[in-house]
């Protein structure tokens, strides 16, 4: 029984037919019949086979065809995976706005369900506000029911990109590699403690001291004030490219504020 136990689980779509020819060439000889009955007081079935699953998303979700315009309107996040120095995994979940580049999050745990992306995506909302759109992959923890019914309650709009396209959520992978390069692949994390620590001190530098060449060498922070100190928010005006004067703009709807509650 072992070894009828340990070829059924190691050959699940195999049913009891080959199963006995296995048993056979481990020296062990049964009927047919008496195979069957085994197999059935066993309990033993072959796995009824399930459905291909679509994947959401597709090209037209991509950074390139809805680019962020404003603060607050393209949200993206992503996992990044490390370890600590005895091997156990570190799970950090990064959250950037594309507009201003900000890294709004970077959470640091074993393990992050949807309901802690959730847990972690309230917090940003309390702080800056409700985004309208949220790019992401289509990692289990993203197109969670949970995580779609959370933002179809405070009415963000998610962005699938197409399954197996990174380059279509550009800004996070971009950032996702700066954190590799200046944090992860320099630093051994003795504890998840430690790993908190870091991630935080580092989100901090990136917002407000590491200059950004997209953003004209401005940080994400220091852009994102000016944008605002600007007017143009309140006005409803679109912002220069970075790096240029403030002339030549042209006045556009502005937004209506969105405040939504969190659950």
């Amino acid at each position: 029984m072992a070894d009828i136990r340990e070829l059924a689980a190691r050959h699940p779509r195999y049913g009891y037919r080959r199963v006995r020819v296995l048993l056979g060439r481990l020296g062990w000889k049964l009927s047919l019949g008496k195979m069957l009955r085994i197999w059935r007081r066993e309990g033993l079935r072959v796995p009824q086979k399930r459905r291909k699953r679509r994947r959401l998303g597709h090209s037209g979700n991509s950074c390139t065809r809805r680019a962020a315009e404003r603060p607050n309107h393209v949200w993206t996040y992503d996992f990044v995976m490390d370890r600590t120095a005895d091997g156990r995994r570190v799970k950090i979940l990064a959250v950037v706005d594309e507009y201003t580049r900000e890294c709004l999050c970077l959470h640091a745990a074993r393990n992050i369900t949807a309901r802690d992306v959730v847990d972690e995506l309230a917090k940003i909302v309390i702080e800056r506000g409700v985004p309208e759109h949220i790019r992401s992959d289509n990692g289990p923890e993203f197109v969670a029911a949970e995580v779609r019914r959370w933002l179809g309650g405070i009415d963000a709009a998610p962005l699938f990109i197409e399954p197996g396209s990174p380059w279509q959520n550009a800004y996070i992978e971009s950032f996702n590699g700066k954190l590799a390069d200046e944090l992860l692949d320099i630093e051994v994390f003795t504890t998840l403690a430690e790993a908190r620590y870091l991630a935080d001190r580092f989100r901090h530098e990136y917002n407000t001291t590491r200059p950004h060449s997209s953003l004209g060498d401005l940080t994400p922070a220091a852009f994102a004030a000016g944008w605002a100190a600007s007017g143009l928010a309140t006005l409803g005006l679109q912002p220069p490219t970075p790096g240029t004067e403030h002339h030549g703009l042209q006045p556009q709807a502005a937004a209506a504020p969105r405040t939504h509650r969190l659950s």
